[in-house]
């Protein structure tokens, strides 16, 4: 695997982001190094499901300079100092007022974090908090520092993603998926595509029993986008598959289920940790955080679980600079090749027919959602303001805002993903693992939203 690691060093310094060109290199470079990757795009407005791809997101250079002319951050430095999709910006502010706009991470003090802004017009500066705290420090409180944030917004752009397709005996699918929009990140970006690559290198010399599907999508949106572009073939052909993040480390294996736990992927992994005896832990859908969401989601049903050593969120690099090439090693993401080929191996010689039925089956007052996919929370002001995996750095005031809404967020995305038609309202808190009046709280919001209806 040391060609992937190698390889993952080339793509590392490029921004990647929801769309522009940093996510374009990395796919250019995607397919010279197999041509089974096509390189394919969506035009950025159109309507996905609930959702809308956002412009094209162009970014010539961000930084913040002293008094004295000194740049003391500089998105040439490291692509997460600047939260992504940051607006344009070029004045003069205050220490107190720049210290408003910059995020840092109290509790890891070397790490500069990852923040997004991609649906609400915003901007902002991502440091280590040792950095802060020398800003603090170093300048009066009415000193003046000379912002500069050139970006451009192309709402005539696109999308982009890869889609990579390896025909079998039967027509039958399985599909793999992995993302490509963080900006150099190693575990939480890179090692699923270098895998996927690997994957595809590997059975494309092979004679399959069924066909093989890989995309390579923007995280949400561009999963969300590819399955409002493909449904009917996907729920036509796909019998099940994965989604890849986070295999790059040395740790032990992670696996979030499919929606109901019993799908033909849940059990193809957990038969290959079984027969390979490694160490690993099995999560229930409820910990999801990745394109399981929009694959499982109501409507799409999809059985894709994810596959992973740490899960996201679960070590200190996590969504950090310090998410690099120290954790990603060729000994970890050769574990985890030996773990999909025997996963996926086991889905090829799988039969529809031996899985259960998906859900409950509750004959009298389904819930079903009237949308696919996830529901877009940014326009009903729904979503805390930079997502629910962090929102450290955030002000006392803040903090306790977004935190609620990032429980309600939870909450609601949760309710909605088990209104498949299959369930009633206590069958759902049972399932998201929510008081039954709480639950009642989250049916009455969604309804008045006009994102579910009831079935007798």
């Amino acid at each position: 695997m040391k060609y992937y690691i190698d390889l993952g060093k080339k793509l590392f310094p490029l921004n990647r982001s929801i769309t522009g060109l940093g996510t374009l290199k990395t796919l250019q470079i995607l397919n010279k190094e197999n041509k089974l990757i096509k390189l394919k795009k969506i035009r950025c407005g159109t309507k996905s499901f609930d959702w809308k791809i956002p412009s094209e997101w162009i970014i010539r250079e961000a930084y913040i300079k002293d008094k004295y002319g000194k740049k003391i951050v500089d998105i040439k430095n490291n692509n997460l100092h600047l939260v992504s999709y940051s607006q344009k910006i070029k004045k003069r502010i205050t220490k107190i007022e720049i210290l408003k706009k910059i995020h840092s991470l109290p509790k890891n003090v070397r790490a500069i974090p990852y923040k997004t802004s991609y649906y609400k017009k915003d901007w902002g500066f991502c440091v280590s908090e040792i950095t802060k705290k020398k800003i603090e420090t170093k300048y009066n409180e009415n000193d003046l520092f000379f912002i500069n944030i050139n970006s451009k917004f192309n709402k005539k752009g696109f999308m982009n993603y890869g889609e990579a397709y390896i025909p079998g005996e039967s027509k039958d699918e399985i599909l793999i998926s992995t993302y490509i929009c963080h900006p150099s990140m190693a575990n939480n970006e890179l090692s699923g595509p270098l895998l996927s690559l690997a994957l595809i290198n590997f059975f494309s010399k092979k004679k399959n029993m069924k066909s093989l599907r890989f995309v390579f999508v923007p995280e949400t949106i561009g999963a969300i986008s590819y399955i409002s572009k493909n449904l009917k073939k996907l729920k036509n052909k796909v019998i099940g598959g994965f989604v890849l993040s986070c295999v790059g480390d040395n740790n032990g294996y992670s696996y979030i289920q499919t929606k109901y736990g019993n799908s033909i992927s849940d059990i193809a992994v957990k038969k290959a940790f079984k027969s390979l005896k490694i160490r690993h832990k099995i999560y229930p859908f409820l910990k999801r955080g990745s394109d399981e969401r929009q694959y499982n989601s109501s409507g799409v049903d999809i059985p894709i679980g994810t596959l992973m050593r740490s899960r996201f969120g679960t070590y200190n690099e996590y969504h950090t600079s310090l998410d690099n090439f120290k954790i990603v090693t060729s000994q970890g993401l050769t574990g985890s090749f030996k773990v999909a080929i025997e996963s996926i191996n086991n889905l090829l010689i799988y039969k529809k027919n031996k899985v259960k039925k998906r859900g409950i089956l509750t004959k009298k007052n389904r819930i079903i959602s009237t949308i696919k996919c996830e529901p877009f929370l940014e326009k009903r002001f729904l979503y805390p303001k930079y997502g629910l995996a962090n929102i450290a750095g955030e002000s006392s005031s803040e903090l306790k805002s977004e935190s609620y809404k990032k429980l309600l967020a939870k909450q609601i995305l949760d309710f909605m993903q088990y209104s498949d038609g299959n369930n009633d309202l206590k069958n759902i808190s049972k399932l998201i693992k929510l008081p039954l009046s709480k639950t009642k709280k989250v049916f009455n919001l969604l309804k008045k939203k006009k994102l579910i209806r009831v079935k007798d």
